[in-house]
């Protein structure tokens, strides 16, 4: 869509600069919404802390299960490299400073139709997905909490056979209630991309960056002296830096958003 949009326009929009600085823009609001542009790119490879639960559906020995994670790990990615890169360069260059944060919905028209539809299945095939992969570790925090505070409650350790499956009023419920919440909060916030950028930024070194790091040094015994040892710890510090940026920048804009803030705006 950007492509075509991009070829009636006559040509490219757009700078390398960016947005320009002056038309309902100041230098300032452009150096948070840059900053803010590092939280949603961290957000789209905030995915370290769901890597067990995705290996652990691995259907293979051991050393062949850490052999398909890097495989696939290397292929994701790479994948999502390249859409990201296609969705924000190729955006910007049909619309140039008016691209919106939701290309989608962004522009108050919803033209044509079919091609609109056609996106919003696919985005809502890949979060319902991508939303169950990633509730999983909350999910079985709150199951094993529970079975471990109430042990001899019916409610919570009751499971009723409906065919091949087991099925727990207390999951059932839970779940629901806990699906319809964040349903309800999402639908609350109206700037997306504000906050993205700052999930992004808060999630992005703990998770992906720190933790990983530190556990690799620890398992191979990198010493901290040796030139590896200082690499690593040069890249835990940059993107530390990077992520207390993003999240400075984030909430900027969502300070700025909330000024007309209107709940259920979209």
């Amino acid at each position: 869509m950007d492509a075509v949009r991009s070829t009636a326009n006559g040509g490219i929009k757009g700078s390398l600069t960016g947005i320009s600085i002056g038309v309902g823009i100041t230098a300032t609001q452009k150096v948070w919404r840059s900053l803010q542009a590092f939280g949603d790119i961290a957000f789209a490879y905030s995915f370290s802390n769901i890597l067990i639960e995705i290996q652990d559906t691995i259907r293979a020995p051991p050393p062949s299960e850490a052999k398909v994670m890097k495989q696939a790990t290397r292929l994701s990615v790479a994948t999502t490299t390249v859409f990201y890169m296609l969705c924000g360069c190729m955006g910007y260059a049909a619309f140039g400073d008016a691209a919106p944060d939701n290309l989608l919905t962004g522009f108050g028209f919803y033209e044509p139709f079919w091609l609109l539809d056609i996106a919003n299945v696919a985005i809502v095939v890949h979060l319902v997905g991508a939303y169950q992969v990633f509730c999983q570790p909350i999910f079985a925090f709150v199951e094993r909490w529970a079975a471990s505070t109430w042990p001899d409650s019916a409610f919570i350790s009751r499971e009723f056979r409906v065919g091949p499956f087991a099925l727990s009023v207390f999951r059932l419920t839970w779940r629901s209630a806990f699906v319809c919440l964040t349903t309800v909060f999402a639908m609350l916030l109206p700037f997306f991309g504000n906050v993205v950028g700052l999930l992004g930024a808060v999630s992005f070194w703990p998770l992906t960056v720190y933790f990983p790091v530190e556990m690799y040094i620890r398992q191979r015994g990198v010493p901290g002296r040796s030139m590896q040892g200082i690499c690593l710890r040069m890249l835990s510090v940059g993107c530390l830096i990077v992520s207390i940026a993003a999240a400075a920048g984030s909430i900027a804009n969502v300070i700025e958003a909330l000024k007309v803030y209107k709940p259920f705006s979209g």
